[in-house]
């Protein structure tokens, strides 16, 4: 079960990471619509230098290469490197094609569309295409913003900067595709910005809520509760992760040696605080 659930990861790995090249090389470069994140970024300093922008966004990511490594283990900095080299090289595979449509609404509409499929489906399998979102993370765990709420203030000042180096415009045009594919990555991977509530029921609430604290650095709280038919009490877990952590949660479950029963569910709003690890 979990090699076939690894291999579905990188199936959607593989395909985001395509979709998105897709994307960003035959909708958005040819009209000077520029993504957010590193690959705006990567998408400011190639217009100017002239060089291969695959290239740039994968030497760019580098740094958050050995944070991730450093801070969210293994298995996600390979998922990670995979998504963006794969990504990157599909960009230079697209750059000489002919673009798809000089009209600046398709381009805007279509290119948001499929860029947003294309990084949600990379978030399914686990991964990311942007090491913004990878500081966004850790800086969620350890601080009271969301990370939602740090990628956006990102990618205002990147939309900011690329208005100002070229014409008001173009940054205008570049947030409403932002926009938009923010909405598609919504429906394709379940909320882009959005907080999940978990409950687990197992035998072993202390060794699993360990193991959530140290790997996610989250802690939980704890009831108790006793089975129906069982008659045996049971632990319950509750704790609150973000939207990039399900993945990571899902695979710390299924590792656990305990038996457990997971719900998983959208939070609309958070009303107070509570503890990160730090």
């Amino acid at each position: 079960m979990k090699k076939k659930s690894e291999i579905i990861s990188y199936i959607e790995l593989t395909i985001g990471a395509v979709v998105a090249a897709f994307a960003i090389e035959e909708f958005l470069v040819p009209n000077n619509i520029f993504d957010g994140g590193v690959t705006g970024i990567s998408m400011i300093i190639a217009h100017f230098l002239k060089l291969p922008l695959g290239a740039i966004i994968f030497a760019v990511n580098v740094p958050f290469f050995v944070i991730a490594y450093q801070k969210m283990g293994k298995a996600f900095i390979i998922k990670l490197i995979y998504a963006i080299a794969l990504f990157s090289i599909m960009t230079g595979v697209f750059e000489p094609v002919e673009n798809a449509t000089d009209e600046m609404l398709l381009a805007i509409t279509y290119g948001g569309v499929l860029l947003g499929l294309g990084v949600g489906l990379v978030l399914r399998g686990g991964g990311c295409l942007d090491g913004t979102e990878v500081v966004a993370v850790l800086l969620n765990r350890n601080l009271s913003i969301s990370t939602g709420q740090i990628i956006l203030i990102f990618n205002v000042v990147i939309f900011a900067v690329a208005g100002l180096v070229f014409n008001v415009d173009r940054g205008m045009y570049s947030l409403l595709m932002y926009f938009i594919s923010s909405k598609v990555i919504d429906v394709v991977e379940i909320g882009f910005e959005s907080t999940k509530s978990v409950m687990v029921i197992t035998d072993d609430g202390r060794g699993l809520a360990d193991e959530i604290f140290t790997k996610l650095g989250r802690t939980v709280t704890f009831m108790r509760g006793e089975g129906l038919v069982s008659n045996n009490q049971k632990d319950i877990l509750y704790c609150v992760v973000t939207r990039a952590e399900i993945h990571e949660l899902k695979a710390l479950l299924d590792d656990f040696p305990g038996s457990t029963f997971t719900t998983i569910s959208e939070v609309s709003e958070i009303v107070g605080s509570h503890i990160k690890s730090v």
